[in-house]
């Protein structure tokens, strides 16, 4: 089964190293050391510049939670539509309710933001919804929120501390998603383990 490669990096030498080791496309980052935050615009048009490879950045503003005030929202629907226009081909994020439902309306403004930079610069945008998802009350509801959203991916460990251990879970998201809406399957991933992983989950995107 074929299967597409996404490989999570804070740096261009990281990003090369990826790209050098089959990587189909790249979730950008910075500080990976705490979870991951928002890179910086010279980082991703640097990327894009010397890998050729789609390149979807991370927009976490800070540590912590996904739990944002206004002035947080305001600040990532700004910074959706400076990476987009920067290059990145896709915007990596998630925003929670303090109840741990998917926040919808706090989410759309920046997608919103995202897809008209994209289409500014006539060209597609992907959105994926990050691994908040794995922190919310009902996946099964946050999977048909995301694709209410019309997004592309959803990254997830199946709501586990891995991959491996959330197998069963990331199976009935697949089935349940039908193809409406990628399953990216992260944390704990190895080349290892990836053929299991593709038995067990069903999964084409890791």
């Amino acid at each position: 089964m074929s299967y597409t490669l996404e490989v999570c990096v804070d740096s261009t030498a990281s990003a090369l190293a990826a790209k050098e080791g089959g990587a189909d496309r790249l979730e950008l980052c910075a500080d990976l050391i705490v979870g991951g935050t928002t890179p910086s615009l010279a980082l991703v048009r640097q990327v894009k510049e010397t890998t050729g490879l789609p390149v979807r950045a991370l927009l976490r503003p800070r540590f912590g939670d996904s739990c944002y005030d206004r002035w947080e929202l305001t600040q990532m629907a700004a910074s959706a539509a400076e990476l987009v226009s920067a290059g990145a081909d896709g915007i990596v994020t998630g925003v929670l309710t303090p109840d741990g439902a998917l926040d919808v309306e706090a989410l759309r403004p920046i997608y919103d933001a995202a897809r008209e930079a994209a289409a500014k610069a006539n060209r597609p945008v992907a959105l994926t919804l990050h691994r908040a998802f794995d922190v919310c009350r009902d996946p099964f509801a946050a999977l048909e929120a995301a694709c209410g959203l019309d997004l592309s991916t959803i990254l997830t460990s199946g709501q586990a501390a891995s991959a491996p251990q959330g197998a069963p879970l990331l199976r009935q998201l697949v089935e349940r998603a039908a193809g409406r809406i990628e399953i990216l399957v992260g944390a704990g991933v190895s080349p290892a383990n990836l053929p299991a992983l593709t038995r067990e989950t069903g999964a084409s995107a890791f």
